[in-house]
């Protein structure tokens, strides 16, 4: 078989991104904090980039094109004279005042990150490794154990993985996390909700009992309160199996609930909404963003007749890649701008008047409503808060799906907040079961089957009926 060369023409279609585009694209899922650390990283990186204090960022005029249609030097005089204040010409393009270049706002509320210590489970665990008498090789694999242990107290990796990690064999690590369950608080390092318990049960000296048989066997039981199924399995009166019941009640499902030392943080708005002379007006959140502008002696630097192509051709790709920065930055605040907007317009009776009236929608209906695709507006409201009179929220909070009920559909979301009420106000003695709670929202003409009111309870985090028995979660 003889090799021949010969030419094809083919026709594809590829998708592919400008750089410019790319960069919009990364800053606009940018929460506010990561983009002012995003613009610090480029000031450090770009010498056509300085602060300016004394000026706020305010629409571009389009100078990018320039940069493409010429090399000549002219173009660096006419860019050198575009400082921030004349860089951006105008407003929207729509002929809105975007709130975020609006100085009139002062009363913004404030925002801080604030710092809650608390003793931390690790420190207390390794803590008490050390004073152990393990041997040195047995420890060392231990301390790895407790690194895996997240803030509930349950262990998350497997004994391949730590051997892995550790280099021994999975019978030292057993023997490890043996070790680590010992330790206080009682229940600690377990792998699940059953071990748990058996680990607290063996602490109160338990062990052995019928108290133990019924969490190895018949947890499903308790939650349904098959009291007689139990009694019978064990040939024990229904009374003896109620006592073991209260004792397993009284026990800790998340052993390292007080043990953290998590900073706690109140994410920073992105954006405020208030409400002024009945109109909603967006304040897109600039603080702690520097103010940019394009440096006055870089542009000088570039048109001296003593520097080198290289360094002027360094100095041109630097000056465009300003540009780029100031104008994706310009985008990112219209498109949130934007999205906030439409948002409003599809809640209105949330922020006019609260949670309780907040409506089933997805970002196929903001997508519509603004001409911009599904995934643009998945990048928006991704890790963004919104801070209006009725308090702080993620964007995700407004999207939700729908279930029936007598007034039409309700947001998933606010049945949710029905849920985490009814159980919040419920006797901690006498906890609801969620059929209970499926019965009360039904009686408010909300159609929910107890399996949802389940699945909802378990997104909340909130525990089953048995364990929230007198227990604060």
């Amino acid at each position: 078989m003889g090799l021949e060369q010969r030419a094809d023409l083919r026709l594809t279609q590829k998708l592919a991104l400008t750089p410019q585009l790319q960069l919009q694209l990364k800053l606009l899922q940018l929460p506010q904090l990561e983009l002012s650390q995003y613009i610090q990283l480029e000031l450090m990186e770009n010498p056509l980039l300085e602060v300016d204090e004394e000026i706020s960022i305010e629409q571009e005029r389009d100078v990018s094109n320039e940069i493409e249609e010429t090399e000549d030097s002219t173009i660096i005089d006419r860019l050198s004279k575009v400082i921030i204040d004349d860089y951006f010409s105008e407003r929207a393009d729509d002929g809105r005042d975007l709130g975020y270049f609006n100085p009139g706002v002062e009363d913004k509320p404030s925002f801080e990150l604030f710092y809650s210590t608390k003793a931390d489970l690790t420190e207390h665990l390794l803590w008490q490794l050390r004073l152990s008498k393990a041997p040195d090789d047995l420890r060392a694999v231990a301390e790895i154990v407790i690194g895996n242990i997240d803030e509930d107290g349950y262990l998350k990796a497997s004994e391949q993985e730590i051997a892995s990690l550790a280099e021994v064999d999975t019978e030292k690590v057993k023997r490890a996390i043996e070790l680590v369950q010992e330790f206080d608080p009682p229940g600690v390092c377990a792998r699940d909700i059953k071990e748990c318990l058996l680990l607290q049960i063996k602490n109160l000296g338990l062990a052995n009992t019928v108290v133990q048989k019924i969490i190895e066997e018949h947890l499903e039981d308790i939650q349904k309160k098959k009291y007689d199924r139990i009694a019978k399995r064990f040939n024990l009166p229904v009374e003896e199996i109620i006592e073991s019941v209260r004792i397993i009640e009284k026990l800790e499902p998340r052993p390292g609930r007080n043990f953290s030392k998590t900073i706690v943080s109140i994410p920073v708005p992105d954006v405020y909404v208030q409400k002024v002379e009945g109109e909603y007006q967006i304040i897109l959140n600039d603080e702690g963003i520097p103010k940019l502008r394009l440096s006055k002696l870089y542009n000088e630097l570039i048109n001296e007749k003593y520097l080198q192509g290289d360094e002027k051709k360094y100095l041109r790709e630097k000056l465009k890649s300003a540009v780029e920065l100031l104008r994706s930055i310009e985008q990112r605040n219209k498109t949130i701008y934007r999205v906030t907007e439409s948002l409003i317009k599809f809640q209105r009776e949330f922020f006019d008047k609260g949670v309780s009236f907040l409506k089933p929608l997805n970002l196929r209906d903001i997508a519509s409503d603004i001409g911009l695709h599904e995934s643009t507006i998945s990048r928006v409201t991704s890790n963004k808060y919104l801070f209006c009179e009725h308090g702080l929220f993620s964007y995700k909070f407004f999207f939700s799906n729908s279930l029936s009920s007598i007034s039409g559909g309700v947001s998933t979301t606010h049945v949710k907040e029905l849920i985490q009420k009814i159980i919040n106000d419920e006797n901690p003695e006498k906890p609801l079961s969620d059929k209970e709670i499926s019965e009360m929202l039904q009686r408010q003409g909300i159609d929910i089957a107890r399996r949802t009111v389940a699945k909802y309870r378990e997104e909340l985090k909130i525990p089953p009926k048995p364990l929230r028995k007198l227990k604060k979660y």
